[in-house]
């Protein structure tokens, strides 16, 4: 029994039957990603000892009987952007590349309260603003379909080790398409829940109106158990919804009969590669044969999607990342002044130039872009003009999504105009980058669910996503008709070719 080769759910399963130990299972993924990182580069810590000593206590309690939890042995990655207790949480930013978190996010202490196994930390773009996951300090990560394509961001290091079979679910975060996106382009599962489904405590803050953790996987219904874990009320979070948490694995056999999938005509328009949407029009296909019924539908403010997120985004994180200053928080320079030509520490330069220079060496490129835009945009003068209309577009948006869902339950389309594309092709043109998130930004701007998973491959061999929106806290739909669509499909199930061995570039690593 080869571990990689079995769905999440069915781990679960071997090794609460005894047909698995954790720790053959956790040993087996381990072997994988040192083999295979090298090449791949989704991890920025891989935390060997820890793993193993957690697996090695499941397997001893479930010989002494004793009572083990829902994803007992089950090795989970987690996004880079999520605090560890016992592991660095950089943000995948020289920013903080010493930062030993003093406690855990609510979604890592909910998987170990669960019996889960992290396995390490995954790449990502730098605070989470990217859509190619190129701008790591850490390098890119590569996508496993195709070494010399980008996996996708931000949470590319979570997609792209699901994909590579490094282990068999994740942990991603999602602000603007971030677990969509790199889901659909590396050819998993990963879904966005409404906002508040999951507590973003503990998750580094990027956009904190938009931010949404969630699950990454290689189906729809390993999405479901690890949904049902990491779900639920968090007191310590407040913008946490005091809902109960469905137990969507059991909600997956309802069939699709009179489910009615909304079509935006406008996603069909110039621009969608043809054979990206020659896919999306096939799995709108296989849904009518699964019993539901297709209908266009209109979203005249989704056209207004991506400038209206990239001027709410940066200017939530010019907020948030105002508290890396050197300071109270993140890299304090320590190279000599320019002021007085002599060398000293980072604490005895001039206060605004240590501020200056700290930020300067801490923030990568697109980090300094996006701060930038956002305090323009709030800054005396500019605010009412971009900030608050922005606002009052992003209303209409949510109205638009209100709407729609009068008329059908679901919404159906394209992740990405494109399959994956080449490493390097967009990072000079930040419009051509900001494009990427085109059918996903929306989703996050009206707060409701998202999901994405593949359709179908291009000629070349690369994945096709397509994408499901539901209303708010409808998790259970989307899971059922995306379980639906896998059961009656088998892209979900085909694997990239990869080296037997690793083959290391020069990238630079996270501290470990």
């Amino acid at each position: 029994m080869q571990p990689a080769d079995l769905s999440a759910i069915d781990i679960v399963t071997a090794i609460r039957q005894g047909d698995l130990t954790a720790l053959q299972c956790t040993e087996a993924f381990l072997n994988r990603i040192e083999q295979l990182n090298g090449s791949i580069n989704a991890f920025l810590n891989i935390d060997r000892d820890g793993a193993m000593a957690t697996a090695t206590a499941i397997d001893a309690r479930r010989r002494a009987g004793q009572p083990l939890g829902p994803l007992a042995g089950l090795p989970v990655a987690v996004k880079d952007a999520l605090c560890t207790a016992d592991l660095p949480t950089t943000c995948a930013s020289k920013m903080l590349a010493l930062f030993q978190p003093p406690y855990d996010a609510h979604v890592v202490s909910r998987l170990r309260q669960a019996d889960a196994v992290i396995v390490g930390k995954t790449n990502m773009d730098e605070f989470a603003m990217g859509g190619s996951n190129e701008n790591s300090a850490f390098g890119p990560v590569h996508n496993p379909w195709d070494l010399s394509r980008a996996p996708g961001g931000s949470s590319g290091g979570s997609a792209a080790c699901v994909a590579a079979d490094m282990a068999p679910v994740a942990i991603g975060s999602d602000t603007g398409g971030s677990i969509r996106q790199p889901a659909g382009l590396c050819g998993i599962t990963g879904l966005k829940p409404t906002y508040g489904r999951v507590s973003r405590r503990g998750l580094i803050a990027f956009a904190s109106s938009l931010d949404q953790v969630g699950p990454m996987a290689r189906s729809a219904a390993d999405c479901a158990l690890l949904l049902e874990t990491i779900a639920g009320h968090d007191p310590g979070d407040s913008t946490s919804l005091a809902v109960d948490v469905p137990r969507y694995t059991e909600l997956l056999e309802q069939p699709l009969t009179g489910v009615r999938i909304g079509r935006v005509p406008e996603h069909f328009a110039a621009g969608l590669d043809p054979e990206v949407a020659k896919g999306v029009e096939e799995a709108f296909a296989v849904f009518k044969a699964a019993g539901a019924t297709v209908h266009d539908i209109q979203m005249p403010h989704a056209k207004y999607g991506v400038p209206t997120y990239y001027l709410v985004a940066p200017c939530e994180a010019s907020s948030n990342l105002a508290r890396y200053d050197g300071v109270h928080y993140g890299h304090r320079c320590a190279e000599q002044s320019q002021r007085t030509g002599t060398k000293t520490s980072g604490s005895e330069l001039p206060l605004v130039e240590m501020y200056c220079r700290s930020r300067g060496e801490g923030f990568g490129p697109e980090v300094k872009r996006r701060i930038m835009l956002g305090t323009y945009a709030l800054s005396s003068g500019y605010y009412d003009a971009y900030y608050a209309k922005a606002l009052k577009v992003r209303r209409l948006i949510r109205q638009d999504y209100l709407d729609a869902f009068q008329k059908v339950d679901l919404i159906g389309g394209p992740v990405s105009a494109t399959a994956a594309f080449t490493l390097g092709e967009k990072t000079g043109d930040p419009l051509a980058m900001y494009l990427v998130d085109l059918y996903t930004v929306c989703t996050n701007l009206a707060g409701v669910g998202g999901i994405s998973f593949p359709c179908g491959f291009t000629k070349s061999g690369l994945p096709i996503g397509f994408q499901l929106q539901s209303p708010a806290l409808a998790e259970p739909l989307l899971l059922r008709a995306s379980d639906r669509f896998q059961r009656l499909t088998d892209w979900h199930r085909r694997r990239p070719s990869l080296p037997a061995s690793a083959t290391s570039l020069p990238v630079a690593r996270a501290p470990h």
